[in-house]
């Protein structure tokens, strides 16, 4: 049995970190200037990807054994977009989350250098265009906020003789907001828009404490 002393060793200068998380993953959100202007760029994911495909996101992809969360956002950036790794330029840590199937994302704000859209040479396999959005776009425009909810899907061999008032257990809906964001013909949606409205409310956050 362990000691008390040998309990409090472990635990007395330990740091807390998020347990339970099922898989790491990493997204660049690409800064670029287009006429003099800041934009965010957006890719459109290709057709034949198996998850999401069509759908509007940033660059990234899952962490891979060994590397650090940034390391894989700029390998992911590289690998999507057909730039160089000189071109990135890391600015800064974005807020992290925690999605519905307890996946971490971790986005990190940059910038490309020396961009040029019609010299991307972006990976047909995992991409099907790229767009641009003026920044100013984002501070003038709120999001759509639309509700999802869902509740457990309880198989029927879960040991409800185990807990106090059985099947009859209440369970809880978990709803949380989804944004929208419309641009041109394009539908920014989900955790794209999620991770963009993250961005703008603390770029607008921080001109009104300047202020």
């Amino acid at each position: 049995m362990m000691e008390l002393d040998k309990i409090k060793e472990v635990f007395r200068n330990r740091k807390s970190k998020m347990f339970d998380i099922q898989r790491h993953y990493a997204v660049f959100v690409p800064l670029v200037i287009v006429a003099g202007k800041p934009h965010i760029l957006y890719q459109v994911r290709s057709d034949t990807m198996k998850r999401q495909p069509g759908e509007i996101s940033f660059p990234g992809g899952k962490v891979e054994e060994g590397e650090s969360f940034k390391q894989a956002a700029i390998r992911e950036t590289c690998e999507e977009l057909g730039v160089e790794e000189e071109q990135l330029e890391v600015i800064g840590e974005l807020d992290f989350l925690l999605n519905t199937f307890s996946d971490m994302i971790y986005p990190f704000l940059g910038f490309i250098k020396n961009f040029d859209i019609k010299k991307l040479n972006i990976s047909k396999d995992e991409v099907q265009e790229i767009f641009t959005v003026p920044l100013s776009y984002f501070l003038t425009n709120k999001p759509q906020v639309y509700d999802m909810s869902y509740r457990a899907d309880i198989s029927e061999e879960f040991p409800f003789h185990k807990i106090k008032n059985g099947a009859s257990y209440q369970q809880r809906t978990m709803t949380y907001p989804v944004y929208f964001y419309e641009y041109d013909n394009y539908i920014i949606w989900g955790l794209t828009a999620k991770i963009t409205r993250n961005l703008v409310k603390e770029l607008v956050q921080a001109c009104i404490e300047r202020k």
